[in-house]
């Protein structure tokens, strides 16, 4: 029973180092060293495995190829091929730019939302350009249709007026084996949300049976500014009601081994990545196929097909969606589309993250500052975990009473370790102390702080949003690290007030966890380092009175390092 309470905090952080390791490496591009992916089989290649057509554009099969961008399909007669033309439009929150090659959005600006390299310039999402690869795609295939390849005709406003609140953009297709396909965007003032109706017209003389594909391609490279730190998920997602939702890592598209819902009545597709998500949505009951899949190298596609019914000569289909990019604002999302809001990523713990961001977005309604919203969370937390803490504290406080007994009995007995353990069992016992009684009530908190953790981190709410003086963004370090120098003093504070280990080495090393600890939030986030200063300052407070309250003075045990 010796010093098990301290045992079981050792064990926790050590697990939790090992954690970060494994992060770390995965970052890094390497295979996780502790705790490594199981190594699935490939599935087996059979006469549906899909392949991509001669020019790069998508056939009629289970999966979509996309073509690298800027290719021009070699089937498409050189005269068809009209001068390639960048629409840029604007809203009040957005602006996009759309290629007339095949309509396709090619660059999405955030007009609320700094860069997080250069907080002067807009926030880009999607784009495409030297450095970057990611766009918005559709088109049709089942037979020689228009595709994200085709050139394409732009009709309509290109900014949204002073009074007005919605602004409609059209895309026309020339005629191709007797179909033409209209893509219609709607966007709205103040919306992420585009509304995209695609237009199948038949001008033949024969029925056609076309399937209309929507897709996100991008490149697997990590977003730039993003910390080194700590990680965040960077890649496709699917949703189903039958599955639910599913990260897929570029890496298991390289070796295909991912594993989707392939077929549902319901659902989307999306590409995610911290903070900010993009994602196609179609009505539920609308049967869609979808798929994930390497398009070339670097570059991966994720997406759904949807067949139309036949359309007879002289008549036309419409398939009505919705393309989301935009922040992972949590009620945002979740007014879109069932699941929608799981692309803002709470790991494990989401049934505990939920309401905790429900609490905190109460409070910030109130406070109007993210970073008092903060303070007034976590302190509501200490207030609900009291008398957690309270009997914790009561037990360190007991154990600290003891603790000159204790080392005494150690010192007296030093050369019976079997010997020293009766005695100490007898001490505990004529105390009433239990070495346990410290460890469970803090125990029972710990996912709940983990929980607020992934809700800081993964809240787009934090960027840009400033607490006081010199903290202008709680999403970034703080820029002159007195944030963290702060958490440093009050863990170190921490370990001063609790009852000093009997064996020395424990005591030395109980002094270098927290400094250990303290170097990563260096370079955390400002918010929470901010949560963790609070639930320090907060936690020492109730120890310091609970202390004097059962007459054992507080004491500083401080190191001795020899």
């Amino acid at each position: 029973m010796n010093d098990i309470r301290r045992t079981i905090l050792w064990v926790i952080f050590g697990f939790s180092m090992v954690l970060l390791w494994d992060q770390w490496q995965l970052y890094n591009g390497n295979k996780a060293t502790f705790f490594p992916k199981p190594e699935v089989a490939a599935p087996a290649q059979n006469a549906a495995t899909p392949a991509a057509s001669a020019n790069g554009v998508p056939t009629a099969s289970t999966t979509v190829v996309a073509a690298t961008p800027g290719q021009v399909p070699s089937s498409m007669p050189a005269a068809a091929a009209a001068p390639r033309e960048k629409i840029e439009v604007a809203t009040d929150v957005l602006k996009l730019s759309f290629d007339t090659e095949g309509g396709s959005l090619v660059r999405t600006e955030f007009t609320k939302h700094a860069d997080f390299v250069d907080s002067s310039k807009p926030f880009v999402l999607l784009d495409q350009s030297s450095s970057r690869v990611y766009v918005a795609q559709t088109g049709l295939i089942g037979g020689d249709f228009p595709t994200h390849k085709s050139p394409m005709k732009f009709s309509g406003d290109r900014s949204l007026k002073e009074g007005q609140n919605e602004l409609t953009l059209r895309f026309e297709s020339d005629v191709q084996n007797g179909v033409k396909l209209v893509k219609t965007y709607t966007l709205q003032r103040g919306s992420y949300a585009i509304g995209v109706k695609h237009e199948v017209i038949n001008t033949g003389t024969a029925n056609v049976s076309p399937q209309l594909y929507l897709q996100l391609v991008r490149d697997g490279n990590k977003p730039a500014g993003e910390s080194s730190f700590y990680s965040t998920f960077t890649g496709p997602a699917v949703y189903t009601e039958a599955k639910k939702y599913h990260k897929v890592e570029f890496s298991d598209i390289e070796k295909n081994k991912a594993e989707i819902d392939k077929t549902s009545p319901n659902g989307y597709v999306a590409m995610v990545q911290h903070y900010f998500a993009t994602a196609w949505l179609l009505a539920d009951g609308i049967q869609r196929e979808n798929f994930v899949r390497k398009v070339d190298s670097n570059l991966y596609a994720v997406g759904m097909i949807t067949p139309l019914a036949d359309v007879a000569p002289g008549q036309s289909k419409s398939v009505s969606t919705q393309l989301f990019s935009g922040p992972q604002e949590e009620k945002v999302l979740e007014a879109l589309a069932p699941g929608l809001d799981l692309v803002k990523d709470y790991g494990w713990l989401a049934m505990l993250s939920k309401p905790l961001y429900w609490l905190l977005d109460k409070l910030f309604s109130f406070i109007q500052n993210w970073g008092w919203s903060i303070v007034a969370l976590v302190l509501l937390l200490k207030i609900a975990f009291y008398w957690l803490n309270a009997k914790a504290y009561a037990s360190m406080a007991k154990m600290k009473a003891i603790n000159p007994k204790i080392m005494d009995m150690r010192e007296r007995l030093k050369n019976d370790p079997q010997k020293m353990q009766q005695e100490m069992m007898r001490i505990y016992r004529e105390e009433k102390v239990n070495p346990m009684g410290g460890c469970f009530p803090i125990m029972v908190q710990i996912p709940v702080f983990i929980a607020l953790y992934w809700v800081l981190l993964s809240s787009v709410e934090m960027r840009n949003a400033p607490w006081v003086l010199w903290i202008h963004d709680l999403s970034a370090p703080d820029p002159f690290f007195i944030l963290p120098l702060v958490m440093t003093l009050t863990t170190l504070l921490q370990t001063a007030l609790n009852p000093a280990p009997p064996d020395p080495m424990q005591a030395k090393l109980m002094w270098i966890m927290p400094l250990v600890f303290s170097v990563m939030f260096f370079f955390f986030p400002a918010g929470l380092v901010l949560y963790w200063i609070t639930n320090n300052i907060l936690s020492i407070a109730q120890q310091w009175i609970i202390n004097v309250r059962m007459g054992v003075p507080p004491q500083f045990n401080l190191p001795k390092f020899k």
